[in-house]
C-alpha cells in the first residue's frame, strides 16, 4: 500500500497534467475559434464516447499501477521506485500515453473538430519524442538489464494482446528471462 501522499502527488500531477492535455488545451482550441475546420458526421459523433472513455480508464488503471505497484506517481520528478510492468504494462510499455491518445481521439469525434485531429497528431509526436530521449534512457538508468529485458518482451505502442504466450512480465511483475540483450542498446 503506498504511502497516501503519493497518492495525493499522484492526483495533483493528474489534474494538472493530463488534465492540461486532455481538457484545458482542447477547450482552448475549440473555444478561441482560431481553427474553425470541422467536419459532420452526425450520429457517428457519439462513438467518440469509447475512446474517452477508454482513454480515461487507462490513464487511470496506470496511475493505480504507477502508485500501487511502483510506489511512485507519473510525474517525472517523483517516479515509480520499482518497474512496473504488471495490469497494461504487460501488453504495451507507453498505456499511460496510448490512454490520453485516445482520450484526445475521441474528443476530435465527439466534436467533429479538425483541430482536435491535429493536436492528438502534435501531442502523439512528443509523446514519442519524450519516450525515445527521455524516458528511455531514464528507465535504462533507473533499472538496468531488468528494463532491457522488458524492451525486449513488450512493445512500445501497439499493444501485444494474449499473454499466455509466457513472454513479457512474469507473475512477479518483472520481466521474463527469456530475453537477451546487450545491456544499453537502445528499446525498439
Amino acid at each position: 500500500m503506498p504511502a497516501p501522499m503519493v497518492i495525493i502527488k499522484t492526483l495533483i500531477f493528474i489534474i494538472l497534467v493530463p488534465g492540461t492535455v486532455t481538457v484545458g488545451i482542447p477547450y482552448l482550441l475549440l473555444s478561441s475559434g482560431w481553427w474553425r475546420d470541422s467536419y459532420e458526421s452526425g450520429g457517428f459523433r457519439l462513438v467518440g464516447i469509447l475512446p474517452i472513455a477508454l482513454g480515461a480508464i487507462t490513464y487511470f488503471r496506470c496511475a493505480w499501477d504507477f502508485a500501487f505497484d511502483g510506489n511512485g506517481t507519473p510525474a517525472p520528478l517523483d517516479p515509480p521506485r520499482m518497474l512496473v510492468s504488471r495490469g497494461l504494462y504487460r501488453m504495451v510499455r507507453n498505456p499511460m500515453y496510448l490512454g490520453v491518445g485516445f482520450v484526445l481521439v475521441g474528443e476530435a469525434i465527439v466534436f467533429q473538430s479538425v483541430a482536435l485531429f491535429v493536436y492528438a497528431l502534435v501531442v502523439w509526436l512528443w509523446l514519442h519524442v519524450l519516450v525515445l530521449w527521455y524516458e528511455e534512457p531514464t528507465l535504462r538508468r533507473s533499472f538496468g538489464r531488468s528494463y532491457d529485458e522488458y524492451c525486449q518482451t513488450v512493445p512500445r505502442w501497439i499493444p501485444r494482446l494474449g499473454l499466455s504466450s509466457g513472454a513479457g512480465p512474469s507473475a512477479a511483475g518483472r520481466p521474463s528471462a527469456r530475453a537477451s540483450r546487450t545491456p544499453g542498446r537502445p528499446c525498439a
